[in-house]
């Protein structure tokens, strides 16, 4: 009954938020459509810098993300972001589509330059493009873009000699990666890069005390964590939502050993936010992660 009673407080919760986001979210789009009579690329931009003050306002005084946290309830978090993670408006030829997804369920590739048990996420990497028939230097060529300037050139690729103003302290975002790939492809004439699914595999923030929510974890990042197969890492991905501890994941000694090695956790209260808004032929995305205790977003990535 209280298994029940709880689920039905959850719903509850996500209903809230997504009513309180609406109204928010309506106010935001009457303040874009009267100013687009005016100055039309000018105010888009404007307003849809004050419409993602509108939802970071509303995200850091929800009652609901708040209660999640002071639970410390994975449960909750999960029945929020299987309700809440789509919400999209529609107000006088004005689009707004809001995700929430959680922002621990891939891999986060600054990992690999990180000193603490970095060694192991390099060569979980490397097997991990093995299987997809992709050299291993191209790890090394990750490693050069989040080490920062070397006076002396000491780096694993020229890939700074063909593109010497890329940015090179931490991977930014999957656009950043995309020149590193490019790169990668026409140095070895081969396409089996194109093979991985980078969006569903890595999470890129400069954040370096990221762990992997295993309730959340993507298939891609299963078989980069533990080495299994496509099928063992579904498995383990379609049991999301469950997970409380090791016991709960039922693993092999050897998946055990290895997912150790990674740092899991079972409830990671940060969200991975996605606001897209469409009116013309004017369109923007701002992609963000939003701390849930500390109520603060970051890594903000803009396209305009």
């Amino acid at each position: 009954m209280w298994k029940f009673r709880k689920k039905g407080i959850a719903l509850l919760i996500t209903m809230f938020f997504i009513i309180a986001i609406t109204v928010a979210v309506g106010v935001g789009l009457k303040q874009i459509n009267e100013a687009s009579w005016h100055v039309e690329n000018e105010s888009f931009m404007l307003q849809t810098s004050v419409l993602l003050d509108d939802v970071l306002t509303l995200l850091q005084n929800s009652k609901e993300l708040d209660m999640i946290v002071k639970d410390n309830s994975g449960d909750d978090l999960f029945a929020f972001l299987s309700q809440a993670s789509f919400i999209p408006f529609e107000s006088s030829g004005i689009k707004v589509i809001i995700e929430l997804k959680s922002a621990r369920a891939k891999f986060n590739p600054n990992l690999l330059a990180d000193t603490n048990g970095s060694a192991y996420r390099v060569d979980a990497l490397k097997r991990y493009v093995d299987r997809y028939r992709v050299n291993s230097e191209y790890v090394d060529f990750l490693l050069d873009i989040m080490g920062g300037i070397k006076e002396d050139m000491s780096y694993n690729s020229d890939i700074f000699y063909e593109k010497p103003y890329l940015f090179r302290d931490y991977i930014v975002s999957l656009k950043h990666l995309d020149e590193v790939n490019d790169f990668y492809i026409k140095r070895y004439h081969e396409n089996s890069l194109k093979n991985i699914d980078f969006k569903n595999l890595f999470y890129c923030t400069k954040e370096k005390n990221t762990l992997i929510d295993v309730n959340y974890a993507t298939p891609q990042t299963w078989e980069l964590m533990l080495g299994v197969d496509a099928l063992r890492a579904q498995e383990l991905h379609l049991g999301g939502g469950y997970y409380k501890s090791l016991e709960d994941l039922l693993l092999s000694e050897d998946e055990r050993l290895a997912l150790e090695k990674f740092g899991p956790s079972f409830f990671e209260p940060y969200l991975d936010v996605r606001v897209e808004i469409i009116q013309n032929e004017n369109n923007s995305v701002i992609n963000f992660e939003y701390d849930m205790k500390k109520k603060q977003g970051y890594n903000f990535v803009y396209e305009i």
